[in-house]
């Protein structure tokens, strides 16, 4: 008897799907619809729709719906995974030990970040799609904001009437640039935070020599247009 219910318990474990791996593959597949969410709305902003997602993720959108209920609910996961990236990155920099060079690279970080993401652009800029995402953004940002920026003025290399405020604006001009210049030049932005960077300064000898040129005249005309095309929403 006792033998016949080991072999009886054998099977039924046998028989029964462990719950781990489950576990595992539910979240295999969130985190792949979390990057083929991050690739739509990066390249296409919030028009992308739950349908795309599945697609470019490569599961069934019922998949997706498991997962996260609406749209909303996705790019509030992907709004915040943005920001917290982002106050990973300020917060390491503020162990830097050169001050000016840490304020640097964190505004070239964040500029390449917004400048590089139309979805993210859409959210931080234009406050879109519900929610108060500017609010989460500021709350989490303006801490380690205020710490780079008082450590490059104590040190005398940031100009003393540089406020905090400043930085999400300079951000939003040369994201603005990117989006304006993407059809003929969409680095365009570098240039910009190069003249912006000289001006952040007390004071300095010579300038910065600049990563990009000008945009020439037939580059800016086409700029224009696109730019018309996109605005009016015609293709």
């Amino acid at each position: 008897m006792d033998g016949n219910l080991e072999v009886m318990t054998a099977r039924a474990d046998d028989a029964t799907p462990p719950a781990r791996p489950l576990r595992r593959d539910a979240e295999r597949n969130r985190q792949r619809i979390l990057r083929a969410a991050a690739l739509e709305f990066s390249e296409r902003g919030l028009e992308v729709t739950l349908d795309d997602v599945a697609r470019r993720a490569g599961v069934g959108v019922g998949t997706v719906y498991r997962r996260f209920p609406d749209k909303e609910a996705l790019v509030h996961v992907l709004f915040q995974d943005h920001i917290d990236a982002l106050v990973a990155v300020a917060k390491e920099a503020c162990e830097a030990p050169d001050p000016w060079a840490a304020l640097v690279s964190f505004l070239t970080y964040a500029a390449a970040a917004l400048a590089g993401d139309l979805g993210l652009r859409q959210l931080m800029m234009f406050a879109t799609y519900g929610g108060d995402r500017v609010g989460y953004a500021r709350q989490q940002m303006r801490p380690v904001v205020d710490r780079l920026v008082t450590r490059a003025q104590e040190a005398g290399c940031l100009r003393a009437d540089f406020a905090a405020t400043d930085f999400p604006m300079i951000t939003f001009m040369l994201a603005s640039a990117s989006q304006y210049a993407s059809p003929v030049q969409p680095r365009l932005w570098e240039r910009y935070l190069t003249m912006i960077i000289d001006g952040l300064r007390p004071s300095r000898e010579g300038t910065t020599p600049l990563p990009l040129p000008a945009l020439d005249p037939q580059e800016m005309e086409e700029s224009i247009r696109a730019h018309s095309l996109r605005t009016s929403g015609r293709r």
